[in-house]
């Protein structure tokens, strides 16, 4: 590795700091939306294939019974 100076590394740091695109409210607040609707319909999945796992297993061994 190249040992640079202290300023040198602080350029640096400072110039690629300046490339970061930072996301507008608005895309932030969209993001955070989509994130909320997807993690629901997860629910809702994993809800709806638990409840046919418990059905399922429940009438299996119901007849073993």
């Amino acid at each position: 590795m190249a040992v640079t100076n202290p300023m040198q590394f602080a350029q640096q740091v400072r110039a690629e700091v300046a490339k970061i695109v930072w996301p507008t409210r608005r895309e932030t607040m969209i993001t955070t939306g989509m994130v909320f609707v997807m993690a629901f319909l997860f629910a809702l999945f994993f809800f709806g294939v638990d409840q046919i796992t418990q059905l399922i297993l429940t009438t299996i061994l119901s007849l073993a019974a």
